[in-house]
């Protein structure tokens, strides 16, 4: 293990180190930015508003998205809202109250400076959303609203209705299509990037697939912005769809960029529970539901009664005896770990894997109708799904894997281990620690794009030698013989297992012994299981069809296959940090069910360095983290 890791953070105050380090920052003139270009993949929050707002500047940008529009990247799924410190509601809300937030919901394993710059900038973003004609709720006399979301005793979260993320989604897509049409940025969809072009160490573009043709292209750039979202479906079954994937990060971490913390995952405990063998993904249900729902388990092992014949002496709501200032707001790990334990113990919903998530006392207090005007699009998703009316009866619920707080380590300035390499939003490691506090997701993303990157890139551009780069040189055609070889290599095995198959396998290892908790023998056993499932993948996975047209089993197997890597990673990541910190929960390190930091030997990010094959061990760095603002201090939500 090695300590080599510089994260720039500037000196000062923390309320001044942002302010101070961008007057600092060089700038690129108008004229010259024209000259240069820069490559965004990834078109979701932090991408798309990455690209409009460095199309606007005058940067030459290329935008590449994996599937047919912009539109239908993940972010939309993020439904329940975004945080910002604007204080509407006159709750003693402030800047400093949000950075205190989400130091302490991410468990103390978040960088400082980082946690601040986010907190000042989200006060911008419900501005700039505003201003791009976001619809976002507003109250009687036309202010915007907020409700509550876990981890927080303030209202700080500004919503559209259950639809936040697909709204301020359009609202960046729009600002970057204005680029689009204006000459800014070109766009290139349907594209999937499989590696990192890196010349005289530094990143000058990508290799990307073409998913209607096969063929395989060349895009050189000044730098490249990577926003590729997160990893849960390492586990499979999770809340992301399908096609999200670890691959565009995965390719730059074996280019040299180190992956931080892969460990920490979050496991969402509003989702509806599994409920067949053939599922491919899970629905979320949305957190803003804690707000006027109430979450309960019966008292009575083995209850196998309708939820309405239970009465209410018979009912625990366990997140309001167990945290009583917090309730049913509980942060999503701490809310997760006891629905789990609620269910060990015997006590799930009619004997299966859930819980219960009633609204009958708030639609008693303010009528169906409003229950309704917040979260009608959710309900009415419910009832599809599960064939239940939730205005009549309980919603089910269980925990499932959902965000992930690991991904590239990146300094302040957003640049990974790769010079010219910069990482924005879920794809990058910096801002939640070991647990992302709801309505988060959304404001770092835009925090990003729209707020750090502009700055950060131009400084780079402004201080670095940068001499002509084509696409057509040998380091791009290193690149696409590398990409065409592996590809081909797959297609060659004609073995009798089908990537789905080993994907399901890698899930239910991951679940069961990375999943929502982990301890030695399992993760010991998960690392051996993981290994000999890579080498049947590779000689015994079975892929129909050819390269050089659309093949999705060729795309999957290509993600699978780097699950594979990413999910022994992980495992060894949880092994070596011997403590329980917000979503990586140790067995052998608690307290009464709540987890048991390791403070003196553990206040740091892990960082780990590929080594050039799966084969061989990666190397462990560290960053160690400083608290000189927040006191360190056991959490507590009781």
């Amino acid at each position: 293990m090695s300590s080599v890791l510089d994260s720039k953070i500037p000196s000062g105050s923390i309320e001044n180190k942002w302010k101070d380090n961008k007057f600092k920052m060089k700038l690129v003139n108008p004229a010259n930015k024209r000259k240069h270009s820069v490559i965004v993949v990834g078109t979701g929050l932090a991408g798309a508003s990455a690209a409009a707002s460095l199309g606007e500047l005058g940067y030459k940008v290329k935008a590449f998205c994996i599937h047919e529009s912009p539109r239908r990247a993940h972010s939309v799924a993020a439904q329940g809202g975004i945080n910002a410190a604007k204080n509407y509601q006159n709750d003693g809300d402030s800047i400093y109250r949000l950075f205190y937030d989400t130091i302490k919901g991410g468990d103390f394993r978040a960088r400082e400076a980082n946690v601040y710059r986010l907190a000042e900038a989200s006060v911008s973003i419900i501005d700039q959303a505003v201003a791009q004609g976001v619809p976002l709720a507003r109250e009687y006399g036309g202010l915007l609203s907020n409700r509550s979301f876990g981890g927080a005793q303030v209202s700080r979260t500004f919503y559209a209705r259950g639809q936040t993320g697909q709204q301020l989604l359009y609202g960046a897509y729009q600002s970057m299509m204005r680029q689009v049409d204006l000459g800014q940025v070109e766009l290139n969809t349907r594209r999937e990037m499989l590696d990192l072009v890196v010349v005289d160490g530094k990143a000058r573009g990508i290799i990307v697939r073409n998913l209607l043709t096969g063929e395989i292209e060349s895009h050189s750039a000044d730098c490249v912005i990577l926003a590729s979202g997160g990893y849960s479906n390492v586990f499979y079954l999770s809340t992301n769809a399908m096609a999200c994937a670890v691959t565009a990060a995965w390719r730059a971490h074996k280019r040299g960029s180190y992956f931080a913390n892969p460990c920490y995952t979050q496991i969402h405990p509003t989702c509806i529970p599994v409920h067949g063998e053939n599922q491919s993904k899970l629905t979320l249900m949305s957190e803003s539901l804690r707000n006027d729902g109430r979450v309960w388990a019966s008292k009575l092992k083995g209850d196998l009664r309708r939820p309405e014949e239970i009465p209410d002496t018979e009912r625990d709501y366990y997140l309001e005896r167990i945290y009583p200032s917090f309730g049913n707001l509980a942060p999503r790990d701490v809310a997760s770990r006891q629905a789990k334990f609620r269910v060990d113990e015997g006590h799930g919903a009619q004997g299966q894997e859930a819980v219960y998530l009633d609204f009958r006392d708030s639609i008693k207090r303010l009528g169906e109708d409003k229950i309704s005007e917040r979260y009608g699009n959710l309900f009415q998703m419910y009832e599809k799904i599960t064939g239940e009316n939730p205005y009549k009866s309980p919603m089910r619920i269980y925990p499932a894997p959902h965000y992930t707080m690991g991904g590239l380590w990146v300094d302040y300035n957003l640049m990974s281990t790769i010079p010219g390499l910069f990482v924005a939003g879920e794809a990058n490691f910096s801002d939640h620690g070991a647990n992302r506090l709801g309505a988060s997701a959304l404001m770092q993303g835009l925090a990003d794009g729209y707020f750090v990157l502009p700055y950060t890139v131009g400084d780079y551009i402004a201080n670095t030698q940068l001499k002509p780069v084509k696409d057509t040189d040998d380091a791009f055609k290193a690149g696409q013989d590398g990409v065409k070889s592996e590809i081909q290599k797959m297609l060659n095995i004609k073995g009798s297992r089908s990537v789905e198959s080993i994907h399901k396998e890698l899930g239910r290892i991951m679940w069961q012994d990375c999943g929502m908790s982990r301890n030695k023998a399992g993760l010991t056993s998960a690392i051996d299981k993981i290994a000999n499932l890579r080498k049947e993948f590779w000689n015994d996975v079975r892929i129909p069809g050819v390269a050089n047209e659309v093949n999705t089993e060729i795309e999957k197997a290509g993600r699978v296959a780097d699950y594979l890597e990413l999910g022994e990673l992980m495992c060894r990541d949880a092994l070596s940090r011997e403590e329980s910190c917000g979503g990586h929960f140790r067995d052998e390190y608690q307290v009464d069910g709540e987890a048991k930091r390791d403070d003196e030997n553990f206040c740091h990010v892990a960082a780990w360095e590929w080594n050039g094959s799966a084969d061989k061990a990666q190397t462990r760095h560290v960053e160690e983290l400083k608290f000189e603002n927040i006191k360190l201090a056991t959490r507590s939500y009781k």
